[in-house]
């Protein structure tokens, strides 16, 4: 049920670290549209070992929390429950937090990722390729067996990582092929390409990028673009940022912790696009406050 406007609720997103974080940004942009005058969005550096003594130490005030690593697995036993999307990675990115106290999980990472593909007009693919095999990597995945009727690719680093890949397929009951990093070129054929590794890791494969390339989803927003996403783009592809997932996961959370949709995606775009240009080298001023 919406709130009053004029309620005085907190939110933030806690992490570690946490002081590249857009989510205070995008967050604050949809309270300020939606007229929210009494919400306010911070962040907090929180680690594993802080996480339970900061839930306990919340307020009635507390509307939500955004989590991002190391905490998307080390909340859950400090839940009350959580939703079937997020107990399919295990992982919680989002906790909305009730007056009488209750903690709700779930996951927008993964319906971000589809919803930030039909923006793209992706809302299907004949198969897919993964590149990575970390937490991202099991959203995306969870996120593809929504929209892609064939084989999955997953490119990977060790075998310890092949195996929980294939936990993950198993698991999501989704079609999936493990193949070495030593092969990652091939995976740029794909009709939809989803990269989900670090800073750096990709820069190597992008003098691979064939002539007219499908489609490449890039998880990373900073810095922009990848050499992978300029390659690619120059070559005529279509590229999906990390900005982009990022603003959908948001706009769901911003719905669920405030009851207010739609969220207003069209403001939080603007205002994470203003800070990211502002961090961006010879950028006048430096970051915007707040700043995921």
């Amino acid at each position: 049920m919406p709130v009053p406007a004029t309620d005085a609720r907190r939110a933030a997103v806690l992490g570690s670290p946490i002081g590249h974080s857009l989510s205070p940004v995008l967050h604050r942009a949809a309270y300020a549209e939606l007229g929210l005058a009494g919400w306010t969005y911070d962040r907090f550096d929180v680690d594993e070992r802080a996480l339970p003594g900061f839930l306990e130490r919340l307020g009635p005030e507390w509307a939500g929390l955004s989590l991002t690593m190391p905490l998307k697995r080390a909340v859950i036993p400090l839940l009350d429950g959580i939703s079937e999307t997020a107990a399919s990675v295990d992982a919680v990115n989002t906790v909305v937090l009730t007056e009488d106290g209750r903690r709700t999980g779930d996951n927008t990472d993964i319906p971000g990722i589809v919803a930030a593909l039909r923006e793209h007009g992706v809302d299907k693919a004949e198969s897919a390729a993964v590149l990575g095999a970390g937490a991202t990597a099991s959203s995306a995945l969870a996120a593809l067996t929504r929209i892609c009727a064939g084989e999955i690719a997953v490119y990977v680093r060790s075998e310890a990582r092949a195996a929980e890949m294939r936990g993950w397929a198993e698991r999501l009951g989704a079609e999936v092929r493990v193949v070495g990093w030593d092969r990652a070129a091939e995976a740029l054929r794909a009709p939809l390409v989803v990269a989900t590794t670090p800073a750096g890791a990709t820069d190597a494969l992008a003098a691979a990028v064939p002539e007219m390339p499908a489609t490449l989803f890039d998880v990373l927003y900073e810095p922009w673009p990848t050499a992978l996403a300029a390659r690619w783009s120059a070559h005529g592809g279509a590229v999906v940022s990390g900005l982009d997932l990022l603003l959908h996961q948001a706009v769901l959370q911003v719905e669920q912790m405030t009851g207010r949709t739609p969220a207003p995606l069209a403001a939080m775009r603007v205002a994470g696009e203003r800070a990211l240009a502002a961090r961006a080298p010879g950028a006048d001023g430096g970051g915007l406050p707040g700043g995921e």
